[in-house]
């Protein structure tokens, strides 16, 4: 009798084991989806720029190299400062002292040493119509390199966002259209991520409105585009 109980026991217990595992072993349908990537790109007038302005100076002896070093940038900032830049908006990025030994070009004998002194300040100029009037007066004083111009804007943030928002609207758009080729209708989102770019020139489209402020000077700002990628999975049904 006692084994009739233990049997019927052991069966039991594998039948709900048997069960948990068929229980376990079944997973609802997966979802379909379908995944797309939008893009949206703005187009922008540069409101700011960005000059490296530098003094380079030699002299065989090294405490005049650097004086006068010293004396054209000074005159190079006050220029600068004279056409309303803030303090805050100049920054000495670089300083360096350092030697170039001279050389007889025939036998190659050291015949001295020359000290080249360089001083450059990274200037940030927020007010456009001055900028040629920014190169020209930065020369006069005593720059002999510029680095560059480069243009960017102050505030980015809307334009972002408009980005954004358009980048959306173009992968909905082309989800959609996927959808609606297939018999099919759009779900819920199921994932959703972005990939921001910094605004970079942009040639193709005019700068009517940029060239005037300035006309002044062959130094346009033209126009800039900043791009925003989006990827996005959409179930269907």
């Amino acid at each position: 009798m006692r084994n009739k109980i233990n049997l019927m026991a052991a069966l039991a217990i594998l039948g709900l084991t048997l069960a948990a595992c068929s229980a376990k072993g079944t997973s609802p349908l997966a979802t379909r989806t379908i995944s797309v990537n939008g893009t949206g790109t703005v187009y922008l007038t540069p409101d700011i720029a960005y000059i490296n302005v530098g003094v380079h100076t030699e002299n065989p002896d090294v405490g005049q190299a650097v004086d006068q070093n010293n004396q054209k940038s000074q005159a190079v900032i006050q220029a600068i400062k004279g056409l309303d830049v803030a303090d805050k908006d100049i920054q000495t990025t670089n300083f360096n002292v350092s030697e170039n030994m001279q050389n007889d070009p025939v036998t190659g004998a050291q015949t001295g040493v020359n000290y080249l002194v360089d001083n450059t300040v990274n200037v940030t100029m927020r007010d456009l119509s001055k900028l040629s009037d920014l190169l020209d007066a930065v020369i006069q004083a005593g720059a002999n390199y510029i680095n560059g111009v480069n243009f960017d804007l102050a505030d980015r943030s809307l334009a972002v966002q408009q980005a954004r928002l358009l980048a959306v609207q173009n992968a909905r758009k082309l989800a959609e259209d996927l959808a609606k080729g297939a018999n099919l209708s759009l779900g819920d989102v199921q994932t959703l991520s972005y990939y921001d770019y910094a605004p970079s020139p942009f040639y193709g489209k005019g700068g009517a409105e940029a060239a005037s402020a300035a006309s002044s000077a062959p130094i346009n700002p033209g126009q800039m585009q900043l791009t925003v990628n989006v990827s996005i999975t959409y179930a269907i049904k």
